[in-house]
């Protein structure tokens, strides 16, 4: 989802990050998970209007804003990407409502850690910042 916010400012993942921060929702993150999101936005085709400086200062507003969760356990393996596995990790161990993603499908049976599954448009809607 930052990928995609970062490629274009006309979705709703623009339109989420631009929130943020927000008294309708948190942002958590953990040390593996911003490095996860460093190295993705770096190895992806972002326009080339985006440099790595807005890349490291996009990173950088994310630990600001962002409440830091340490992790104390790992379920890894548990869903079919490793990398989701960061995603899945902080959410539990922060405690969220909802992990907010385009790629849903690779979120399977999250439900029984409480947690539910949304994209960026349906959680926008849920928040009332669309309709």
């Amino acid at each position: 989802m930052l990928f995609t916010a970062l490629k274009s400012q006309l979705g709703a993942s623009y339109k989420l990050v631009s929130l943020v921060p927000s008294k309708r929702f948190s942002i958590a993150i953990s040390v593996p998970l911003i490095i996860e999101y460093e190295d993705v936005l770096r190895r992806g085709r972002l326009p080339d209007s985006i440099t790595e400086k807005d890349i490291s200062d996009f990173i950088d507003f994310f630990c600001y804003v962002g409440e830091h969760q340490e992790i104390f356990f790992l379920w890894r393996p548990f869903l079919p990407d490793s990398s989701d596995d960061l995603v899945l990790e902080v959410a539990v161990a922060s405690g969220c409502d909802a992990i907010i993603t385009y790629n849903k499908r690779h979120f399977k049976n999250v439900e029984k850690f409480g947690l539910r599954v949304l994209d960026p448009k349906e959680f926008l809607a849920e928040i009332g910042v669309i309709s």
